[in-house]
């Protein structure tokens, strides 16, 4: 598939394993008679929900003023493009659409549960549409009050729906009955409906004459197919009432069972709806642990981001974002794309470490259940990424990812000695045979010897062998704990250079491919970046070697390294500092707003990273503790009050406090200067490392560090 100058644009989470391939367009392409190719839109999402209740396995995302993906009946099976509404002038014939004609905004009505208004205002002036949403906590319907306020007389609304069923914008089939707009692929159906009916409807192959198409043309219905199967559908109707009404989106396995659930779901009402879902969510927030009323709505918001991002089926398991990032158009079409709708053994941690943070071991223990029971491989592996039921996605290997669930497992005290023999065991017998070099690291694009990886390699080890101790079995610890401490002595012979470009040549760096930091190895960085000199490319992951207790704040070597740090990746926005993954980096939108591509004749440019803001936090804790101070404002070396990153990270979110995956860096262009843009909003990880840095300032110590590591190396 890859020539040999272009590495394959893996990254941190879109999964490498797009499989676009000959066979797959073809598979799945359908041509234009049957619709044009389907694009999920933005991942840039501004809002998202799901009921409480594991009863409701319906999940709903919102951007650019309207609703995007929704999930079921598990988080990663969308099912929608957009849904949206379009006005239409009969006399003039104007067509405009919510998506491409309004401005838009977006309100977090309730700081005790996921609840958003939208607010879309013509640009023309002509109509004000307000949508309100809430999810059904008894069946699996999303129910919207929709208030529409046209600023001239005879203006009419017409709801346009682009179902895409199974991950798949192809495959669908659109049919009415009854008044319900129906869509279904295999066992799954949706039923649209709405108080006070349609008075027209078309179903289409979208960009074929499609209802949309028909209104821009006519500006009415004129072709009302009452069927038409296996393409990528678009459903358009007239909404009869005016006013407020409420529209019901509804799933089931069979089409009398999505629409009896809409039906009953309107029966219930909106009002009756929003209570119960707002209730069972304040319930939830009550209990939650307070962190000062500057920053409480953004920690409500992000302990709820991850509570809903846990699967009601495979529970234990959180995908990585209710998101589909810059996935190329067409690819959409099938469904073997699953964008950051899966799951990552690395992220599950930092959502299990947050969970835990919040006084919720509950959480936190399903999590390392689904891990052990879903993903772990017979010979005590972890799969790069998987589905929610476990099938693996591609077969990369992240040592990284390997040694996490060793770590939350002593962490979460399993000791038992079924565990040991069944999951603790096996992990460590293969990160002690396999690493210290990994397939790839954090970043998921190299393999080779990385400073991040192989902290979580010891630490694991180091774990393990205290479960192993607990169990009796001293002769695994004692081999575990000398690999663990051998590779800690090599750590700096394997990944620091002493004839590096920048400061006195000495510092840690990104990754070795051979372990030689000062050969002057050749790098190709992915995502058609280039190629540099290994020592020339650094990141901050060395930084895991602090929080994980192997090394000392104080370390000249890591206090040396973050000076370079600062120097290269350091980004100062009007929200605060932020930093970028490693430089030259090209994963992210293009330098003028463009989607990054996966096309490699293009190069995209890395933006800073929120989660990076919080990691330096934690770093600045850990150094505050071990000088003895609570607060350590240093401007010359860059070491600020923690507080100062966690107001940073806050600033970075979106109006529905929404924390994204990348903000943007430039003060003019296509996106704010210091907020998200495209990329994964909101990311679990970036919610969770927001979790982790308010209860760690609030304690004055990094809970999430092992004791057993750091009393090991001497950083207790």
């Amino acid at each position: 598939m890859m020539n040999k100058r272009i590495s394959f644009p893996c990254n941190i989470y879109f999964q490498l394993f797009l499989i676009i391939s000959v066979f797959s367009v073809a598979n799945f392409s359908q041509g234009q008679e049957k619709g044009k190719d389907a694009e999920w839109e933005s991942a840039g999402k501004q809002g998202m929900g799901t009921a409480f209740s594991l009863q409701s396995k319906v999940w709903f995302t919102l951007q650019g003023g309207s609703v995007t993906e929704v999930f079921y009946p598990t988080a990663d099976s969308a099912n929608v493009q957009s849904l949206q509404f379009a006005v239409v002038n009969p006399w003039t014939m104007k067509v405009e659409t919510e998506r491409d004609d309004a401005t838009h905004n977006i309100r977090a009505l309730d700081a005790g549960s996921l609840s958003f208004m939208q607010v879309n205002t013509a640009k023309s002036g002509a109509w004000k549409i307000r949508k309100t949403y809430t999810a059904d906590n008894e069946r699996n319907s999303l129910l919207i009050e929709v208030e529409f306020l046209p600023q001239a007389s005879g203006l009419e609304l017409y709801v346009v729906y682009d179902p895409s069923l199974k991950n798949s914008g192809m495959k669908d089939t659109a049919w009415d009955t009854g008044g319900a707009l129906l869509s279904s692929e295999a066992n799954t159906f949706s039923a649209l409906k709405v108080t006070g009916g349609f008075s027209g409807i078309s179903n289409a192959f979208s960009g074929i004459n499609d209802g949309l198409d028909q209104l821009r043309k006519s500006g009415k219905l004129t072709s009302a197919s009452s069927r038409v199967e296996d393409g990528n559908v678009v459903q358009v109707a007239k909404v009869a009432k005016s006013g407020r009404f409420t529209l019901v989106l509804s799933f089931g396995q069979t089409e009398n069972q999505a629409v009896t659930v809409a039906d009953l779901s309107l029966r219930k009402g909106f009002s009756a709806s929003r209570s119960e879902y707002q209730d069972a969510w304040r319930e939830y927030s009550t209990k939650l642990p307070k962190v000062g009323v500057k920053y409480q709505p953004q920690f409500n918001y992000a302990a709820m981001v991850l509570r809903s991002g846990e699967d009601k089926t495979f529970r234990g398991g959180n995908v990585a974002s209710l998101s589909s990032p810059w996935i190329p158009k067409g690819d959409a079409n099938g469904p073997y794309v699953g964008g950051y709708h899966l799951v990552w053994s690395r992220d599950l941690y930092q959502v299990a470490t947050a969970y835990m943070a919040l006084g919720d071991q509950a959480s936190a223990g399903r999590a390392l259940d689904y891990l052990f029971k879903f993903q772990q491989k017979a010979d005590g592996s972890y799969p790069q990424i998987s589905w929610l039921d476990g099938r693996p996605l591609g077969d990369g290997l992240q040592m990284d990812e390997v040694s996490y669930p060793l770590i939350l497992a002593y962490q979460l005290g399993r000791n038992d000695r079924e565990t040991y023999l069944k999951q603790i065991k096996p992990t460590a017998d293969f990160i002690a045979k396999t690493g210290p070099r990994t397939g790839q690291e954090r970043l998921e694009e190299k393999g080779g010897y990385s400073p991040s990886t192989i902290a979580a390699e010891i630490a694991g080890l180091v774990c393990a062998a205290d479960i192993a101790e607990k169990n009796g079995d001293e002769s695994s610890a004692k081999v575990w704990l000398a690999k663990a401490d051998d590779w800690a002595q090599n750590l700096e012979r394997w990944t620091v250079t002493t004839t590096g470009k920048y400061g006195d040549g000495n510092y840690y760096l990104r990754l070795t491919a051979n372990g030689r930091p000062d050969a002057g190895e050749k790098i190709e960085l992915n995502n058609n970046a280039g190629i540099f000199q290994e020592n020339e490319i650094v990141d901050a992951g060395f930084l895991e070697l602090v929080r994980l207790g192997i090394k000392s704040p104080n370390d000249p070597l890591i206090v040396k390294s973050l000076k370079i740090v600062d120097e290269i990746l350091r980004i100062r926005t009007p929200n605060g500092e932020c930093y970028y993954r490693y430089n030259h980096d090209g994963y992210g939108e293009m330098e003028d707003g463009r989607p990054w591509n996966f096309d490699r004749k293009y190069t995209g440019k890395g933006h800073p990273w929120p989660l990076l803001t919080g990691e330096r936090g934690e770093y600045e804790i850990a150094l505050a503790m071990e000088n003895g101070k609570r607060k350590m404002n240093n401007p010359k070396a860059n070491i600020q009050d923690p507080k100062l990153r966690l107001d940073a990270m806050a600033k970075f979110s979106n109006d529905g406090l929404m924390i994204p995956e990348q903000v943007w860096d430039k003060p003019k262009g296509a996106f704010v200067f210091g907020k998200g843009a495209g990329s994964a909003t909101p990311l679990a990880w970036s919610m969770a490392q927001f979790i982790r840095l308010a209860v760690n300032l609030k304690a004055a110590k990094n809970l999430d560090t092992p004791e057993v590591v750091a009393r090991r190396y001497g950083n207790l």
